[in-house]
């Protein structure tokens, strides 16, 4: 398949995702219970009357049959329009606009971090000796099997409670950015490098690999130069999934260690019965769900020449 044919199929197919996240999610809001009209007034404490209930559902078109309000979503999503949000009175691309870059800089910063600890945990202990590599395991298994918030409080306590290093919340400075994207990484690090070092073991028994070896390289050469290139592709593959979900971890950490962030907009969103602040964030990261993808393709492509003939 040609690569310009491959990119259009994924393209379609992102299409198709960001469809059906959006129908989802509206169904799931919708279907969630409560009133939407009382959630925009500020709930049971504001004691609305139903005079202004009413105003409120004709308002927003909330009195009009589910099929209605999704046709029109769908009609207003084609023309790029994400509506205003209920709870914040502005439009939902303007509170999306003013929350990503804390999140993007904290994931991007995590999956840096991930795929740093990986390459070099995965390079030092591939066919190393037995007692490295248990060690090493039993600590990737750990971390593996830990949320990010366990061990974000755990980092509190000791960085931030106890030795006073790092600051325990906020936004602003390097120095908060620490222990937020550490908590993050941790455990994807734990899962790309158990992949990444059974890649390199089973690269480095291949017999081009022998010939390099004959050829008098070092075995720090062998595994850089040779080995590397040849067991990256299945961490790109897995690397592209992992970045679009530390977007869903990032909202767990951004709470734990109080940033600004999209976790904290669609925690509101959610609790407010904002529908189209929630809708606006699911295809936020269905969005990059689609498009991580699409550059890891690109990338498996250009590491592994024989994709293109797939």
């Amino acid at each position: 398949m040609s690569l310009f044919k491959s990119i259009a199929w994924r393209l379609l197919a992102g299409i198709g995702v960001l469809w059906g996240a959006a129908t989802l999610t509206f169904l799931a809001v919708n279907f969630s219970g409560g009133d939407t009209a009382l959630a925009i007034l500020g709930g049971p404490d504001s004691m609305p009357t139903p005079e202004l209930l009413a105003r409120v559902r004709a308002e927003y078109g909330l009195d009009q049959p589910l099929l209605v309000q999704y046709g029109n979503y769908l009609v207003r999503l084609a023309h790029g329009d994400l509506g205003e949000s209920y709870r914040l009175r502005i439009p939902v691309q303007q509170a999306i606009a003013e929350q990503i870059g804390a999140t993007i800089q904290l994931s991007l910063s995590a999956a840096l971090l991930a795929v740093v600890l990986a390459l070099v945990c995965a390079i030092l202990t591939a066919n190393r000796s037995r007692w490295v590599r248990s060690v090493v395991s039993g600590s990737e298994l750990v971390l593996s099997s830990a949320p990010s918030f366990v061990i974000g409080m755990l980092l509190l306590l000791v960085f931030s409670f106890h030795w006073h290093w790092l600051p325990p919340s906020g936004s602003v400075g390097w120095r908060s950015l620490i222990l937020p994207s550490i908590a993050l990484a941790l455990p994807v690090a734990a899962v790309l490098t158990q992949l990444l070092r059974q890649s390199l073991e089973d690269t480095l028994e291949q017999p081009f690999i022998a010939m390099a070896r004959a050829r008098g390289l070092s075995e720090t050469a062998v595994r850089l130069r040779h080995a590397l290139r040849h067991a990256l592709v299945p961490l790109v593959t897995l690397a592209g999934f992992v970045f679009a979900s530390l977007l869903g971890g990032a909202v767990v950490v951004e709470l734990l260690f109080a940033r600004q962030g999209i976790g904290r907009l669609m925690l509101d969103a959610t609790s407010n019965k904002d529908v189209p602040m929630v809708l606006g964030v699911t295809l936020l990261a269905a969005t990059v769900y689609v498009l991580v993808n699409l550059a890891v393709d690109l990338i498996n492509r250009w590491i592994d020449p024989r994709a293109n003939q797939a």
